[in-house]
C-alpha cells in the first residue's frame, strides 16, 4: 500500500535531462537561449500563469505559434496540469480552424501576433467563452481585441507551480486535427501514457545505431511543424535525452540552413518537399551538411531526392506513420545502411517496425498477404500509443479500427526480412483495365531523371480503361528536354521488365510547382481536379 505506482505522465520525461544535462541549451532561432533548468522553471511558470486564468484539469488550451521554445514549454506545462493541449494547424483555412476550435471546446487560446488577424476574423463565431494570451517575439502586444496579457509578461508576474500532481496516466494530454479528402477535420487525441510510451520506443529504436540514429551527442532541430503530430513526437524524445534543441520559428530555407551551420545541427526530420527545397536553395551550396541526419516522413521518399541528399553527405532515411499513430510505426533499416555499399532503396524503404509495433499487410478479409516482397495489401497496425478514437466521431473510429487493427489506408508489401514498403495510398492507386499501377513506383522512376524537381503520378478517368496514369512534373530546365528524358526512362524501365507497357503514363504535364497540403504533402486531389480533362 505504500509503494509508488509511478504513472506514465509527461512530467516524468523531464526527470532525465535535469539529472544528466541540466546545462544543455534550448534555443529559439536567434531570439532566446537557456538551459534545461531554466526550461523546467519556465514550464512551471507557464503552468502557474495558466492556472491563474482558470486552466484546470479537463480544460483545453489551444496554441497558434511558429516552432519556438514557447511551443515546447506548452508541450509540457499544459498536459502537466491535467489539461489538454490543442495544437492548431495554422495552415488550415480560417473556416477549418474555426471548426477545430469549436469542436475541441477550447478554453484558452495562445496566439502569436502573426495569427491575430486570422483569429480576429473568426473570433465572433467561437461558440464558448475563451481567453486569449498573446505570443510575441519582441514583447509587442497589438491592440486587436482584449486579452489576458502577453505570454512573457504573465510568466514574469507568476510564481512557478511548486509541484505537479499525479493523476490517471490515461488522461487526455494532446489533441490535434487531421484533414482528409472529404468531410470536416478529425480530432486525434493522445493520453499521457501513450505519449510517454511513444517517446521511450522512439528513443530505444533510434538510439542504438552506431554512427547514426539519434544519440546524446546530437543537436536537434525540427523541420516539421510542432502542430503536426507533436512535431512527430521527437521534441519529447529530444527532451528525454537532454539534447541541445534549436527551434527555427518560421520556416525559410536561408534561415534553416543558417541555423544548421551556426549550431552544427545533426538531426532533423521533414517531408520530402522540404528537404528538396533546402537542397535546391542557393545557400545550400555554401552549407556543410555532411554531419546532418534526416528522417523523412509524411510522404514517400523519392529515390532522386535521396540521391541528392547522399551526394551532399546527408544521412537520410525514410520513416512511416500517420497522425493516428503518434506517428512512428516503422523506419528504414539504419543498421543495414551503415554499409557504404548498401543500395539507396534500403534508405527509401518504409523499413522495419519500431519497438512494440506490430504491422501486417492484409487483404480485404484481413488475411495476411505472403511476405514475398511482391504481394500487396492494406497496412494495418497495433502499438500501445495508437489513437483509440476520433474525438466525437464514432463512425470514423469504427472505420479506423475495423477488426481491432488500425487501418492506415496505405497499400504496401512485406519481404522475407520483415521490411515494409509502401506502394501507394488506397485512394491514390491507379486502376487501368483491371490492373493496378503504383503511383509511387512511377514517381520514383521519374524522380531520378535529370531536370525533374518534383513529380506526382495521378489517375485520370478514362472511358475505355477506367483510369489512365498522368505524370505531373515541376521541372528545372527546358520542358521539352525533360519530357524526352522521361520518355526514355520509362521506355528503359519497360525494356528491363521494371514496368509494364500499360503502366507508362499517356500524358506528361508540366507545372511551376506542385500543390501541397497544410503539412507539406503533395495534394493529389487538387491535381486530379486540375487535369481531369
Amino acid at each position: 500500500m505504500t509503494a509508488y505506482a509511478y504513472p506514465l505522465l509527461i512530467k516524468q520525461i523531464l526527470t532525465a535531462p535535469l539529472a544528466h544535462a541540466p546545462r544543455q541549451q534550448i534555443i529559439h532561432a536567434d531570439r532566446t537561449r537557456y538551459d534545461y533548468r531554466t526550461f523546467a522553471d519556465r514550464v512551471a511558470r507557464v503552468a502557474g500563469a495558466l492556472r491563474g486564468i482558470g486552466v484546470a484539469e479537463g480544460s483545453v488550451v489551444a496554441v497558434l505559434d511558429w516552432d519556438s521554445n514557447r511551443y515546447l514549454e506548452c508541450f509540457f506545462a499544459v498536459p502537466m496540469l491535467g489539461a489538454t493541449l490543442h495544437t492548431v494547424n495554422v495552415r488550415l483555412s480560417p473556416e477549418q480552424i474555426l471548426f477545430t476550435i469549436n469542436h475541441a471546446e477550447d478554453d484558452v487560446i495562445l496566439c502569436h501576433v502573426d495569427f491575430l488577424p486570422l483569429l480576429s476574423e473568426i473570433a465572433a463565431r467561437i461558440e464558448r467563452p475563451w481567453q486569449l494570451v498573446v505570443l510575441s517575439d519582441d514583447g509587442q502586444c497589438p491592440d486587436i481585441f482584449s486579452s489576458s496579457g502577453d505570454y512573457e509578461a504573465l510568466l514574469e508576474a507568476t510564481s512557478p507551480v511548486p509541484d505537479f500532481p499525479d493523476f490517471d496516466e490515461n488522461t487526455r494530454a494532446t489533441l490535434f486535427y487531421t484533414t482528409g479528402t472529404t468531410g470536416d477535420p478529425k480530432g486525434v487525441t493522445y493520453s499521457h501514457r501513450q505519449l510517454v510510451l511513444h517517446t521511450m520506443a522512439v528513443a530505444a529504436g533510434l538510439g542504438p545505431i552506431p554512427g547514426g540514429g539519434l544519440n546524446r551527442g546530437d543537436v536537434y532541430m525540427p523541420i516539421t511543424p510542432l502542430f503536426h503530430v507533436h512535431g512527430w513526437g521527437i521534441p519529447y524524445v529530444a527532451t528525454l535525452m537532454g539534447l541541445k534543441q534549436v527551434y527555427p520559428g518560421r520556416y525559410d530555407p536561408a534561415r534553416l540552413l543558417g541555423l544548421i551551420a551556426e549550431h552544427d545541427v545533426t538531426f532533423s526530420h521533414c517531408v520530402p518537399t522540404i528537404l528538396s527545397m533546402l537542397l535546391t536553395a542557393p545557400e545550400a551550396a555554401m552549407t556543410d551538411l555532411s554531419r546532418w541526419k534526416v528522417i523523412i516522413g509524411g510522404s514517400a521518399l523519392p529515390e532522386g531526392v535521396a540521391r541528392q541528399a547522399l551526394e551532399r553527405g546527408i544521412d537520410v532515411h525514410a520513416a512511416y506513420g500517420m497522425s493516428e499513430t503518434c506517428p512512428f510505426l516503422t523506419v528504414a533499416d539504419m543498421m543495414a545502411t551503415r554499409d557504404p555499399d548498401a543500395p539507396v532503396s534500403l534508405r527509401t524503404a518504409t523499413g522495419k517496425p519500431a519497438p512494440m509495433v506490430q504491422v501486417r499487410v492484409v487483404d480485404a478479409e484481413m488475411n495476411d498477404m505472403p511476405r514475398d516482397g511482391v504481394s500487396t495489401g492494406e497496412i494495418v497496425a497495433r502499438a500501445p500509443w495508437l489513437t483509440q478514437a476520433y474525438l466525437k466521431n464514432a463512425a470514423g473510429t469504427q472505420e479506423l479500427w475495423q477488426g481491432g487493427w488500425l487501418h492506415t489506408g496505405d497499400v504496401g508489401l512485406l519481404d522475407g526480412s520483415g521490411t515494409l514498403r509502401i506502394t501507394d495510398r488506397l485512394k491514390d492507386v491507379i486502376k487501368t483495365g483491371g490492373e493496378w499501377i503504383s503511383s509511387l513506383e512511377l514517381e520514383n522512376l521519374a524522380s531520378v531523371v535529370d531536370g525533374v524537381a518534383e513529380v506526382a503520378a495521378i489517375g485520370i478517368p478514362d472511358p475505355i480503361w477506367g483510369e489512365r496514369p498522368v505524370l505531373v512534373v515541376a521541372p528545372h530546365g527546358e520542358t521539352a528536354d525533360v519530357k524526352t528524358r522521361l520518355r526514355a526512362a520509362f521506355a528503359g524501365a519497360v525494356t528491363r521488365g521494371i514496368l509494364s507497357k500499360w503502366a507508362v503514363p499517356d500524358r506528361i504535364e508540366f507545372v511551376d510547382s506542385l500543390p501541397k497540403t497544410s503539412v507539406g504533402k503533395l495534394d493529389k486531389k487538387v491535381l486530379r481536379t486540375l487535369f481531369a480533362i
